[in-house]
């Protein structure tokens, strides 16, 4: 019996703002490698132990971003779509009745889509170790050993041994530098929140201790519907409590188990984080993109397409994009979310979206906006179809500078290359398309009295969308 890999990718982007946002949180990020976080948590189930067909569960609002990252590394998956997020419980809950409609001995492992653990060797021996308790019908979560007193983590305290792992004795919260010193001292374990067991044992123990949250996700599961290559879950799915994995079962059942692992992990879970994984030169400064230090320590800087320069500064966090810059100690990285929410509060929609915007077609990038008009720079991948589509209050004037683009205008089609242009009068029935092999790249100008995104009658959508 392989292993089915259930991954969770969840997220509202607010740890690592700017560079990560609601619309595109950190799992589809890419942190000096080749692949991002969510490839890389994928890839390092690729082997002989794994079921070759991951079940993902994500946001529905995410859902082209997992398609495309899965299609860019050639793998098949069960996507499920929340409806809403209900946090891990619920989320786990729906990929172990998805993997029992494999089979009724399903092992799943439980990974969180944004971590990272370089050593694929060491992890996949770190599984196949844990599966015979997990046979028995243990909850296994992994604890990794702490290389220092962190305090952005939970602790787990290993009891009795079974074969493998050893009974959980105590779960601890984050707690302060002190104690965390302590933990350290006394053999505690990081808890990772990556998870092995019987797709039915942990079923049999959410019943148990979490009954509303099984009803809720059952039904939603058996509510689910087909829709293009995902499965979405029903609306029951909303009426599940939002609750963690930990506090709803591994906190209270008599099976939890920890496997003590050796291998590096990270959650990645702010920007002092990073800085520890990213390579730095001779002074302790990590740098990605454009930048230059003088006179400076221990500095991150990551520069998103504009030279970022720091003189006589030390341990600070530099985060340049585009439309925002965050500049703050690595002492206050753990900050950074109650900085977001601030900006939410003030109905600023930096906190949320970046000036690039995906979409299952492509992306487009807000490039000037004032009453009256806006610019955007609009990529259309190979095979990407935009909707037949009409606009109330706009007009367009689309000029193609990259690729070969398949316009529909009222009852004309044609095809505008590099160096052309094509105006879309107010109220014009149109579409665009790439049916080449290379991306099409175009500038849009609008202009007229709204020009909000809400303003898209779709008469025709290869996507089956409704909105965006």
């Amino acid at each position: 019996m392989k292993i089915i890999p259930l991954v969770l990718s969840g997220g509202s982007g607010t740890r690592l703002w700017p560079l990560s946002r609601a619309t595109k949180p950190k799992q589809f990020l890419n942190f000096g490698g080749e692949h991002s976080l969510f490839q890389d948590t994928v890839l390092r189930c690729q082997s002989d132990i794994f079921d070759p067909r991951p079940i993902i569960v994500g946001a529905d609002s995410h859902r082209f971003l997992l398609a495309e990252d899965m299609q860019a590394i050639g793998v098949d998956a069960d996507i499920l779509l929340e409806p809403v997020a209900r946090n891990s419980c619920a989320a786990i809950a729906a990929g172990c009745l998805q993997a029992l409609k494999r089979s009724a001995d399903a092992v799943v492992l439980v990974l969180a889509a944004d971590h990272r653990i370089p050593d694929k060797t060491a992890f996949r021996k770190a599984v196949a170790q844990g599966l015979e308790d997990a046979a028995t019908g243990h909850l296994i979560t992994f604890g990794v050993k702490p290389d220092r007193p962190a305090t952005s983590y939970g602790y787990i305290l290993p009891g009795k041994p079974l074969n493998r792992a050893r009974c959980v004795a105590r779960f601890v919260e984050k707690p302060g530098p002190e104690q965390a010193a302590e933990y350290l001292a006394d053999n505690y374990l990081w808890n990772s929140g990556n998870f092995l067991f019987r797709a039915a044992s942990f079923l049999e123990e959410l019943e148990k201790l979490q009954p509303e949250i099984l009803k809720a996700v059952q039904l939603a599961h058996e509510e689910a519907v087909t829709d293009l290559d995902f499965l979405r879950l029903g609306s029951a799915f909303e009426s599940a409590p939002s609750i963690s994995v930990d506090y709803a079962v591994m906190e209270k059942t008599g099976h939890a188990a920890v496997l003590p692992v050796d291998y590096h992990w990270s959650d990645i879970g702010s920007w002092d984080a990073i800085s520890q994984v990213l390579p730095r030169d001779a002074q302790g400064n990590a740098i990605v993109g454009d930048a230059t230090i003088l006179d400076g320590r221990d500095n991150l800087v990551y520069s998103q397409g504009k030279l970022t320069t720091l003189i006589g500064v030390e341990d600070m966090v530099v985060v340049s994009t585009r439309d925002c810059l965050l500049v703050a100690p690595k002492s206050c990285a753990e900050d950074v979310k109650r900085l977001v929410n601030h900006l939410q509060q003030e109905a600023r929609i930096e906190a949320l979206e970046g000036i690039q915007i995906f979409r299952p077609w492509g992306n487009y990038e807000r490039l000037d906006m004032d009453d009256g008009y806006q610019v955007k720079r609009i990529v259309v991948n190979p095979g990407g179809v935009l909707s037949l589509q009409k606009h109330k209050h706009r007009a367009e004037h689309w000029v193609v500078v990259r690729g070969a683009a398949e316009v529909t205008i009222d009852a004309e089609l044609r095809t505008i290359f590099p160096g052309q242009s094509v105006y879309v009068p107010l109220g014009a029935v149109h579409r665009l398309a790439n049916r080449g092999t290379e991306p099409v790249v175009l500038i849009e100008v609008q202009t007229g009295d709204y020009l909000g995104e809400d303003d898209i009658v779709r008469l025709e959508d290869v996507y089956n969308r409704q909105s965006e």
